[in-house]
Order: structure tokens, then sequence, then C-alpha cells
């Protein structure tokens, strides 16, 4: 989509809007998505929300191929396959306990976050290559079609009856969704760790989200070096990915939270400080690799230190920060970009990135006691 944009328009303010109106969405729709998978059955939503995914990117498909797509019904879609995806995220990552016994909970949050992580760079990395050789309708097409397989499939999963449904409705679907939002705040781990990713996600994310402009404007490429950018994010975020996944513990998940965040303020200024791109596939490696790790570890303890009761509400704050806050940073980049250029404004972001990692750095050990600790299983309210 940010390349469709790009060839459509190109302004990085448009590139930037386009993702903008695709994750913008979840700061009205992911808490109160939270709070609707904590109270009905979550298979039947995830394969509902995937289906309207679905629906969203085969018009676009259908529309590009007979060449009636225009910029202002590229915006219409994406919002609607953003509202979309606030539903299916809670719903289908507050699944995880119905899969597998607990004692393999932790493995499985680790894997899932995992998949879910690597799977923002990996995608992007496939489809440039694809859309270098043949265009960007065969490649949502294939979006298109892989989430019709991944609905399709939902019902084939085997999970214990009782944690596929949410608990019954004890107070209004915005009482609940409120309750979801307090919890958070109120807790001595969640509350740092989500609001240090979510300003950390504005700052950092807004690069990735506007790509083409970069590859274009910075190394003079066209879509061959979009694939090659990607790709390269794609496996820096693969590689580190498969460590922390496979650490098998929760212990040090903080600080790599919140150290990556440093490594990938500084991995970006080597981006757009160099001209010369394999330097820059260099840099966007070590990007794609501190994304990851950041990603993974906070997900993992945000599964790991949530109340079964609040699950889905809390998951939900996070779809919120990594869908909602690399848009608001893409659309200031895409913007400031097109009346400073992209380097100024792209250096100032990740000077303030790592201002926030040192205050990262000075909560540690209380955010690492409250969310590496021994967890207090005794249940919230509703």
């Amino acid at each position: 989509m940010a390349w469709l944009a790009w060839d459509m328009t190109r302004s990085a303010f448009w590139v930037g809007m386009v993702a903008f109106c695709d994750l913008a969405p979840a700061v009205i729709f992911s808490p109160i998505a939270g709070a609707v998978a904590d109270r009905v059955d979550r298979v039947r939503l995830t394969m509902l929300s995937q289906m309207a995914i679905a629906a969203q990117a085969g018009a676009i498909a259908l529309l590009l191929a007979a060449e009636q797509l225009g910029i202002g019904l590229l915006l219409v879609l994406e919002v609607v396959g953003g509202i979309a995806a606030s539903f299916s995220q809670p719903a289908r990552q507050s699944l995880m306990p119905a899969l597998v016994p607990r004692s393999d909970l932790p493995a499985a949050v680790a894997c899932n976050s995992l998949c879910f992580n690597v799977a923002r760079f990996v995608g992007p990395a496939i489809a440039g290559p694809l859309i270098a050789t043949a265009g960007v309708v065969p490649a949502v097409a294939l979006n298109c079609l892989a989430y019709i397989a991944a609905t399709a499939t939902m019902p084939l999963l085997r999970m214990d009856a009782a944690q596929r449904r949410g608990h019954a409705p004890g107070a209004s679907l915005w009482a609940e969704t409120l309750a979801g939002v307090r919890y958070a705040a109120r807790h001595p781990g969640l509350g740092p760790i989500l609001a240090f990713a979510a300003v950390a996600s504005v700052l950092l994310r807004g690069v990735q989200e506007i790509l083409p402009p970069f590859v274009e404007r910075l190394f003079a490429r066209g879509p061959d070096g979009l694939a090659l950018l990607t790709a390269s994010i794609g496996v820096g975020a693969l590689a580190s990915g498969l460590w922390v996944a496979n650490r098998g513990r929760l212990g040090g998940a903080v600080a790599l939270a919140v150290g990556a965040v440093a490594a990938q303020a500084l991995a970006t200024i080597g981006f757009v400080a160099t001209g010369i791109f394999p330097v820059a596939m260099v840099c966007g490696a070590l990007m794609g690799a501190a994304g990851s790790v950041h990603g993974i570890s906070v997900q993992t303890l945000v599964q790991s230190a949530s109340d079964p009761a609040m699950r889905g509400r809390v998951l939900s704050l996070w779809g919120m920060i990594v869908r909602a806050c690399p848009a608001c940073g893409a659309l200031a980049l895409g913007t400031s970009g097109d009346i400073f250029g992209l380097r100024l404004p792209t250096l100032l972001a990740m000077v303030l990135a790592l201002l926030v990692a040192a205050w990262g750095v000075s909560r540690l050990p209380r955010m690492a006691a409250a969310l590496e600790g021994p967890k207090d299983d005794a249940p919230s309210r509703r």
C-alpha cells in the first residue's frame, strides 16, 4: 500500500496518510474490540474480522486491475481494513491459553509474539520483490487469499471450549472497556511498559511505514531498491526474533525491550545519514532486528503479566500501540518530509527516541520487578 500510494502521488504526505488511515482506527476501536473479545466467541470474532480484511484486499485488487482506484477511495478502504484488524488482533491473541497447557503458555506466548512481530517485517520483504516483478495487483490479491486461508482453517483448531469464549457480560461494553484501560494504567508494570512502547513506536516506526520515499529520494532506487531494503529488514527481524523466542525465559525481557529502542534509533540514524545503499541495507537489517526484539519482548511481558479476565482488553491496548502509534509517526514524518526533507525530521525523531530509551533505563528495575516477578493470581474486577 505504501508503494502504491507513492506511485500514485509521489508525495510523502499521501504515503503517510495511507498508513495513518490503515493504522489510526485502532485508537477508537481497539479498546472496544478488547472488551468484545473478552465476552464473545473469540474464534467467530476472529473469522468475521479476517473475512472483512480479505474482502477489503479483494476490492483493492479488483479496482486496481480495472484502473478505477484513486487515492481518495484507497484511503476509505484502508480505514475499513484498519477497523477490521482492530477487532482481529485481540480476539486472535486471546485464544493462546485455549491452545496449549498452562505449563507451555510462556513458550507459546513467545512463539506467538515471534510470528506477530516478524510478520510485520517479513510481509513487506515478500511484497517488495513481487511488486518489482509483477506489480501491485498480484501482491494485494495474494494478501486477500492469505486471509481467506487463515479464516477457513480457524475451525480446525482444537481448544478448551471454556477458554474459547470470554466471560458473561457483567457490565456494559463501555464500562468494561474503561475497566480494561484503568487496569492497565494502574498496573505498576503494564502501564509504564505500554506507555514506553507507545512513545517509542511513534518516533521509530514512521520510517518503515513510509519506506518508498526514503528509497527513491535518499538512494535514487525504485521497486528493486524497495525489495532489497524490505528483505534486509525482514531477515534482521527473523534472525533476532528466533533468538528472543529461543531464550525460553521471561527474565531480562524488560531490559531487552528498552535496549532495543536505543539500538533501533541508532540503526535508523545510520540509515538516513548514509547515501550508500549497501550500508543502508545493513542498517535496515539492524532496524528490523531491534524492532523485532522490542515487539516480542513487550508482547510476551503483556501476555504473561495480564490477569486472564483482562487479557483481551490489555492486548487490545498493545494492538492499538502497534497500529495507531506508527500511524501518527508516519503522518508526521510524511508531512514534515515534504517540507524539510526526510533526513532532518528523522534524525530529530531518533534523538528523542534515545531520550525515551534513557527514561526506560531509569525505570527498568521497577518495571522488571512488576512484570518479570511471580504473578499474583488473584482475580481482578471486571
